[in-house]
């Protein structure tokens, strides 16, 4: 028997070890300001909505005792402002939001008309470029053509996942750490277990949102599924449906597809469609995945497209965006993507940080020992 065999397999797993950090430390240095200043967009993002809420009293409303009806806001739209055109209307993020509906004015313009839930009344207007399109916007694509920054933002999920792989190596027992306070005798000291503890905390979020981005990235440069598009009129000329014609196909909707809930209304288009989109019996994917058509003339029913029924590709593709953002499960779940987001921007700067601080201690562990010899 060797003597030497586990005094040789514990340096080797010491040079793995060494490796996988010199790996971990280049690739989060390397890339720091870019991808500090992704996930510091991305963490604002996940609130966007809520940020627009506090800067625009339009979007300001006080909860009533019941809902309007979907017609009534569509009335109230249409009413209020005659010369524009009535693309679509979403439902409220929360109690106290206005209703969103998407608007073009006659220069070909895009702005918001915000319409109160509960009174079914307009309470104004707004720019299309606000607080959640400059932040969306600036994470996504870096505010440039989105097939040249896609793909650039997306690219971050390769690091990031590599960071994560690195540390699970280099961070022995990493389970133990969910509890480990940062001991505070020393600065290099305090953030190293910092650093660990906030990434321990990060794990699963890290993955999430690094497999999101790989997704992203996947799509970008052409993996995007296929987009199965709803029942159309074939109306020749456009034509859109009034409030009332909306509640009956609502009406009508509940009907044949009792577990459906209505979250959008396209009152018409350029082939008399009209389109209810929402949620149903799917779990996580984006409204538009499940939608419900009728010609918007007639009423009559045309089809409707169930997120149940898509392929595996096609439900990753819809499921992306909320797992992303998490948008799927009201707003205290925004609220911990948010936190999770702020600590790993921090992880991403102390790490910075503790790298500044190791090259500070060798400088002047150099600096002590230039000394001594002198």
């Amino acid at each position: 028997m060797n003597a030497h065999a586990p005094a040789a397999s514990a340096s080797q797993k010491a040079i793995a070890r060494r490796l996988w950090f010199d790996l971990h430390s280049w690739v989060g240095l390397k890339l720091s300001v870019f991808m500090s200043f992704v996930l510091l967009t991305g963490t604002l993002a996940v609130l966007a909505h809520e940020i627009d809420w506090l800067l625009n009293p339009e979007i300001r409303v006080q909860p009533g005792a019941q809902r309007a009806n979907w017609g009534a806001m569509v009335d109230a739209v249409r009413r209020d402002y005659p010369a524009w055109t009535f693309e679509s209307i979403e439902r409220p993020e929360a109690a106290r939001f206005a209703a969103q509906a998407s608007m073009r004015t006659p220069q070909g313009r895009l702005r918001f008309v915000w319409v109160d839930p509960y009174r079914g009344v307009t309470t104004g207007d707004t720019g299309w470029f606000n607080a959640h399109r400059l932040l969306r916007n600036t994470h996504r694509h870096l505010m440039m053509p989105t097939r040249i920054g896609v793909p650039i933002v997306a690219a971050l999920s390769i690091p990031l996942l590599i960071s994560l792989l690195s540390s699970l190596y280099i961070y022995r027992h990493w389970w133990r750490g969910f509890f480990s306070l940062p001991r505070p005798e020393r600065p290099r000291r305090f953030w190293g277990d910092l650093h660990r503890l906030l990434g321990v905390w990060s794990l699963a979020f890290i993955a999430l949102i690094g497999l999101t981005g790989l997704w992203y990235l996947i799509e970008s440069l052409g993996g995007a599924a296929p987009v199965v598009k709803a029942p159309t009129a074939a109306h020749a000329r456009n034509i859109a449906a009034d409030g009332a014609a909306v509640d009956r196909a609502i009406a009508q909707a509940r009907d044949r597809w009792p577990g459906f809930v209505v979250e959008g209304v396209v009152p018409g288009g350029k082939d008399g469609t009209l389109l209810l989109t929402g949620q149903a019996d799917a779990a996580m994917v984006r409204p538009r995945a499940n939608a419900i058509a009728f010609d918007a003339v007639s009423g009559r029913w045309l089809g409707a497209r169930d997120a149940r029924a898509l392929s595996v590709h096609q439900r990753i593709s819809e499921m992306a965006d909320p797992l992303h953002f998490g948008d799927f499960a009201g707003f205290w779940l925004k609220l911990a993507w948010f936190v999770f987001g702020a600590m790993l921007t921090a992880l991403s700067l102390s790490g910075v940080y503790l790298y500044g601080l190791r090259i500070a201690d060798s400088w002047r562990s150099a600096q002590r020992k230039r000394e001594r010899s002198a």
